[in-house]
């Protein structure tokens, strides 16, 4: 555990900060023991988030035990933050954006350089599982970054027995949420899955498909780079005035002209000659730049705003999840956000950062 935790921390400076997401769990709880291990001695400053759901009736004690550990773990600070899973997608997606959101916000106080997940190898099988249940590409199979941003998981390489065998060996006392024993969350089904299947496969089918996330990871990271190369070529125009130096002309429909346009257009001809794979890659982040929603979007949308390329008979425009319209003129694919909507244009680098990822954590 120690081992891995500094293998994680090994490119922060002296003085630098990290803080431990901690539920009281035994693979949290392993992690904020070896994290403050290995920080005290690189001279790291660690602390802790403690994120109360409030799913059952003894959430809060639980949260309150959690943080006390961590405390005599001689992390600090340490904070508990309650927060609301009403979100959208469900009470499982909606615990998950709550709780990144909490660990944003808490990392941006402390101006953390890094948040600690406790994600272990069997996590990360159970992702790959789950992607293939829901028919996924390989982004989604490619399973959870080692870092993304501020976020890193340090025992992604270490089997959940492991965090077991610390914290016994440590006397720490971790809690059991009932919740993964559930059938009634997808996560406990596919734990439960992932049992069913070792106990006919063989022990190696955890770490047979954490390789795998490994090697799709590895692929997919290829792939979105070429694809967000294509983007960048067939890119005409982008929300916002589009005169001035630099920009197309007025065309007689509109586009490049002075006005404030939700339209993004890119020319046909740089995306026919590519490979499916590529072309289809770069054509979901243009229809997230245009202000489709992420969660939204299907392979179905992605195959017909694709037939306006590759299968062009002068068929009508495609209606997209978000009110976007994409439609084909004058060689050019035309994505038309709805009125005042510049706000789902990205930043230069959102397409070669996020790709068409479609990340299940």
């Amino acid at each position: 555990m120690r081992s891995a935790v500094r293998d994680c921390l090994a490119d922060l400076p002296s003085g630098a900060r990290v803080l431990v997401a901690c539920s009281g769990g035994p693979d949290s709880l392993a992690l904020a023991a070896g994290t403050s291990f290995v920080a005290r001695a690189a001279g790291i400053g660690a602390g802790a988030v403690v994120v109360d759901h409030g799913w059952h009736p003894d959430s809060a004690r639980v949260g309150a035990r959690a943080a006390t550990t961590c405390r005599e773990l001689g992390l600090s600070p340490v904070q508990l933050v309650a927060v609301s899973d009403n979100g959208a997608g469900g009470p499982e997606a909606a615990a998950r954006d709550a709780r990144y959101e909490a660990l944003d916000t808490v990392a941006r106080s402390h101006r953390a350089d890094a948040v600690l997940l406790g994600h272990t190898l069997d996590d990360q099988a159970e992702t790959v599982l789950l992607g293939l249940a829901r028919g996924s590409g390989a982004r989604s199979l490619s399973g959870m970054p080692a870092r993304r941003g501020i976020l890193r998981r340090p025992l992604l390489h270490l089997p959940r027995t492991t965090t077991l065998r610390c914290c016994a060996a440590l006397g720490l006392q971790p809690w059991q949420d009932p919740a993964n024993d559930d059938d009634a969350y997808t996560r406990a089904r596919v734990r439960r899955a992932t049992g069913l299947l070792t106990a006919a496969l063989g022990d190696g089918l955890v770490p047979a498909l954490a390789r795998t996330a490994d090697l799709l990871r590895e692929d997919a990271d290829a792939l979105d780079e070429l694809a967000a190369r294509l983007l960048a070529q067939a890119l005409v125009t982008a929300p916002g005035p589009l005169s001035g130096p630099g920009q197309p002309p007025p065309e007689p429909n509109g586009v490049g002209g002075p006005q404030q346009t939700a339209e993004l257009a890119l020319e046909v001809e740089p995306l026919t000659g590519v490979a499916a794979a590529i072309r289809r890659r770069a054509l979901l982040s243009a229809l997230r730049l245009a202000g489709c929603p992420a969660g939204g979007l299907g392979r179905r949308h992605v195959l017909a705003v694709d037939a306006l390329l590759i299968a062009w008979r002068g068929q009508g425009p495609v209606h997209l999840p978000g009110r976007v319209l994409a439609r084909r003129d004058c060689g050019r694919l035309l994505l038309a956000g709805p009125p005042g909507c510049g706000g789902g244009f990205a930043e230069p680098g959102f397409v070669q950062e996020h790709g068409c990822a479609e990340e299940q954590e």
